[in-house]
Formats: C-alpha cells, sequence, structure tokens
C-alpha cells in the first residue's frame, strides 16, 4: 500500500478535552437536508483526536452548512456518551465486544484508522534513539526494572551509555483505548503482566504517575526526568519527545510509522475481514516489519435515530472519513485502512437508517 508522506500536524499539550467546532454557513455544499444546517456532535479517543481534527477541517471546507464538534474525553468517555445518547457519534480504540454491545441500544462499529502506540521517554542526555524489547518494557511497567541503567535495557542497547536515573512509569488515568492497545500488547508478551494486571481500557497499574488523555500523559512525560509513558505518535512527534523502537517477534527493533503499522495490519488480514474487531498487536514472526503496539481505531455510531438532517450529514462525514480521508491519515503517521476493511465498513454503513428506514 502506498502511504502518504507524514505532514506537519499541530498538535500541542493544552488541546486535552478541547472541542473542534468549525462552522460555515453555505447552503449549497451538501452535508444536510436541503439548505438546512447541521450540528453533528462526537466525543471519545484521544489517540484519533489529531486526524479527527483534520478530517473536520478539510470535509467542512465542502459541506460547509455542517458543523461538527469532536470532544477528545478518552475512548470510555466516548462509548459512555453514546451509550447516553448525548452524542451522534463516539471514537474508541477498543471496540465494544459483544457482552458490552447487549447492553446497549444498536450501534454500528466502523475501523476508520490504525495508528502505532509508541513508547516516549524524558532522558534528554541520551543521544540514541532507546530501543526496548517486550520483556523489559514489560519489567519496565511492572516496576522489576526501576533505573535507566539496569542491564535489561543494556542488554537491549549495545554499546549505548545509560544515564543511572530514576523511571517515572506514566499512565492513563482515564479509560483509555490507547491503555486497550498497549495493555493488550503487554498481557500478549508476558504472562507475568496477562496474570498479574491483565488488559483492557483501565487496570491496576503498579505505580506511578497518572495522566488523563494523551495529551495529559504527553505532558507528564515532558516535564518529569527519567519518565516513560505511551501515547499516540502525533503527540509524541509534535511534542519533539524521543520515541523507543520495540522489538518484535522478528528480533527486530521496529521505529512505529504509518508504514510499520500497515506492515502490522497486513499480519492479521484475514482475520480482520471475518471480525475488524481482533487485535493487532505483536504480530508474528512472518511480519518483519510490523510495529508491535499498533491498534485499529473505530467509530461508534447508533444503528438508528430520529433527525433526518443529522443522519444523513453523519452518514456522508463517514463516508468521507472512510474514503477520502484515508489519505489524510497517511499524512499525519496514520495507517490508511486496507482494502477488506474499506469493503467491510462500506456495508455497514449502509445499515445506518433514520426512523428504521435508509437513509439515501
Amino acid at each position: 500500500m502506498k502511504l502518504a508522506t507524514r505532514a506537519s500536524a499541530s498538535v500541542k499539550v493544552s488541546l486535552a478535552g478541547a472541542a473542534l467546532a468549525l462552522c460555515l454557513s453555505s447552503c449549497n455544499s451538501g452535508g444536510g437536508s436541503g439548505s438546512e444546517n447541521v450540528s453533528l456532535n462526537g466525543a471519545g479517543s484521544s489517540f484519533v483526536y489529531p486526524v479527527m481534527q483534520r478530517w473536520i477541517q478539510d470535509y467542512s471546507k465542502t459541506h460547509s452548512n455542517t458543523q461538527i464538534n469532536y470532544q477528545s474525553i478518552g475512548s470510555g468517555g466516548g462509548i459512555q456518551q453514546v451509550k447516553a445518547g448525548t452524542v451522534d457519534f463516539g471514537a474508541s480504540d477498543a471496540p465494544l465486544d459483544d457482552t458490552a454491545l447487549a447492553g446497549m441500544k444498536p450501534v454500528i462499529q466502523i475501523p476508520e484508522s490504525a495508528g502505532p502506540v509508541v513508547v516516549t521517554y524524558n532522558l534528554p542526555d541520551l543521544k540514541q534513539p532507546l530501543q526496548l524489547s517486550g520483556t523489559t518494557l514489560t519489567d519496565i511497567f511492572l516496576k522489576k526494572v526501576k533505573t535507566w541503567h539496569d542491564p535489561a535495557i543494556a542488554k537491549d542497547n549495545p554499546g549505548v551509555t545509560l544515564p543511572n536515573t530514576k523511571i517515572v512509569v506514566v499512565h492513563r488515568a482515564d479509560s483509555s483505548g490507547t491503555t486497550n492497545a498497549f495493555t493488550t500488547y503487554l498481557a500478549a508478551v508476558s504472562p507475568e503482566w496477562k496474570t498479574k494486571i491483565g488488559a483492557g481500557t483501565q487496570v491496576q497499574w503498579p505505580g506511578d504517575l497518572g495522566g488523563k488523555g494523551s495529551e495529559g500523559v504527553t505532558g507528564q512525560v515532558r516535564q518529569t526526568p527519567g519518565a516513560i509513558g505511551y501515547v499516540e505518535l502525533t503527540f509524541a512527534t509534535q511534542n519533539k519527545l524521543p520515541i523507543a523502537s520495540i522489538g518484535n517477534q522478528a528480533n527486530k527493533y521496529i521505529v512505529p510509522s504509518a508504514e510499520s503499522t500497515t506492515a502490522a495490519i497486513a499480519a492479521f488480514a484475514d482475520q480482520l475481514t471475518k471480525d475488524p474487531r481482533i487485535p493487532i498487536v505483536n504480530p508474528p514472526a512472518s511480519a518483519a516489519d510490523a510495529y508491535p503496539i499498533s491498534t485499529l481505531t473505530f467509530l461508534i455510531i447508533p444503528k438508528d435515530g430520529t433527525d433526518a438532517g443529522k443522519r444523513s450529514a453523519l452518514k456522508s462525514f463517514i463516508h468521507y472519513v472512510i474514503t477520502d480521508g484515508q489519505t489524510v491519515a497517511g499524512t499525519l503517521s496514520y495507517a490508511p485502512l486496507p482494502d477488506a476493511v474499506k469493503q467491510y465498513n462500506d456495508q455497514s454503513l449502509n445499515q445506518m437508517t433514520t426512523n428504521s428506514q435508509p437513509i439515501q
């Protein structure tokens, strides 16, 4: 798959919980019913916020009678607002399983992009990019590896002079799809993590600091010497934080990128055509260039609604996201969706209804 070149995105720590609202007043640009102005509200994943910001900006240029507001409150918050009916759509890096779906009004889950969960750190005196195996990374977050001079880290970084600095672990304090992807990976590579901590949108962390949203984790890492945390790639790059290469099953240290995430998706291509909710972490050794901590992100949309104008505008926006919007995703270091997942999305989108009737 050919990916677009990474472009600059404006993402700052101060965006925590920010709402993006873009509104013009033309009546001839689609995205609603006739000349009617339509307002759509979404909430959820901070992981997807950078590309969601661009999608809304770009879509509004040609659909200026549609105002879209998206709040970066974390995947868990977005799911709860969809469940409560207070938003038109949610976004989550952790898809709803069958048990969760059974407790809600019918929804449609649509994969909208994929990206790497990156490990970032605050070691200003370290000149070389850090390398971490899955085992070492897990032991850091288990608080078994407590200093940056530990032999396990030295083994992953031969010839590198490491500081004898205390490690401060930073994790998400809120319910987070990014946490779900990260802990799913740790559970996949470490039986001890799987038994003691487990995987999910919220877990009982061994310590140290919590941050709300990817913005909060980024801020904690920036201001805490010796810190290590996990965020979406754009949050780290735009805040000029270093990013670790992570060892995969082929025993290669992989730099997180759109390309290495695409390789991870390709490793699970057959399974994704059957159920796109499956994790894409820790791909097999045959995927030698795959980054091992990658995740699909999802839009969660009520299957039915009563406002014809809103429903039509929402379907139009989502159609843009899963078609032309994929090129935009590639420019922000998200991996565009493979064709098989796009076909799944087309079929799912056509299930949207208004008052139980198909949306034209």
